[in-house]
């Protein structure tokens, strides 16, 4: 059985509480809400026959990959083992910029969605303009692991976080309630029976060390992949954590995983599945990876910019 770590011990920054004000602000929004609450809804009437906006895939990759590879020096490793049929796609999460880079190098047939932050996507809006041409995404509300850390410092006594702790808990969703999470997953199996793809990132944040995965996984993937009878193909994100002008970034894609299709996995069913997938993603990620040495132009920027 895949055992849990250690719960996360996030040294609370300047840097930290700055983004937490601005994700406070943004989830009190009335544009953020309002857009996610559209998005959902439109997701939705998928089901119905309804046609979702959404920009064709081939269009969304050239553009993504022409500004990409303007940027970054990208290598791509047996991309033919992803399937023209319903599948997930199931990447460690290092970055913003992966789900990104996913799109801008993985085939356009089946149309790929993404489930993501919805405050991350909608925070600004030159965001909240793409993203309404493009479609393809599901964002998903929820509270970031910097806001549960200003929440539990709060509480422990750091008077100069209360007020910012207070606005956390009447401000920002937890993305944990099941009417919340009953949509999602409506909207996850409608797309793949639909014969489109999805993007996840089972480990449910972002990691902060390359080649590791931060675990234990999240079992969501899994599950959408037992129900919905599509196989999970594991890849990995490579040098994506720390960026700057013209690294080298590789995305690798190991062998599809099939499952039995059961509309109600068991918790041993889930578990197995979980287990080979938590095998086949750290199979593919460096076991000694090293930063290159010398200047890191534009560093600053290109890891702030989507935040």
């Amino acid at each position: 059985m895949i055992s849990s770590n250690e719960p996360d011990r996030i040294t609370i920054t300047d840097a930290g509480i700055k983004r937490v004000r601005e994700g406070v602000a943004a989830a009190g929004d009335r544009a953020v809400r309002e857009i996610i609450a559209k998005t959902l809804a439109g997701l939705e009437a998928r089901d119905e026959g309804q046609i979702e906006p959404r920009v064709n895939a081939r269009i969304r990759r050239f553009v993504l990959r022409s500004l990409i590879h303007a940027i970054f020096r990208v290598q791509v490793e047996n991309i033919e083992k992803i399937p023209q049929t319903p599948a997930i796609l199931a990447a460690n999460h290092l970055h913003h910029l992966d789900p990104l880079l996913l799109l801008a190098e993985i085939p356009t047939q089946p149309h790929y969605y993404i489930v993501g932050d919805a405050r991350t996507l909608y925070n600004k809006w030159w965001k909240r303009f793409i993203l309404g041409f493009a479609g393809g995404v599901i964002p998903l509300a929820r509270i970031w692991k910097e806001e549960v850390a200003v929440i539990q410092a709060a509480k422990a006594g750091r008077q100069d976080l209360a007020q910012l702790a207070q606005a956390i808990e009447e401000t920002v969703p937890t993305g944990g309630d099941i009417p919340t999470l009953r949509q999602i997953d409506r909207i996850v199996l409608g797309i793949l029976a639909q014969g489109d793809g999805m993007i996840l990132f089972p480990e449910g944040r972002l990691g902060n060390t390359e080649g590791q995965l931060h675990l234990p996984l999240k079992r969501g993937t899994v599950i959408y992949a037992l129900r919905a009878g599509v196989p999970i193909i594991p890849i990995a994100l490579i040098g994506t954590h720390d960026l700057y002008w013209r690294k080298e970034l590789t995305l690798r894609v190991g062998e599809p995983l099939y499952f039995d299709q059961t509309t109600r996995p068991n918790r041993k069913q889930v578990d197995i599945a979980l287990e080979k997938l938590q095998a086949a993603m750290q199979a593919l990620l460096p076991t000694d990876y090293q930063e290159p040495p010398g200047t890191k132009p534009l560093r600053n920027f290109l890891n702030h910019i989507l935040w």
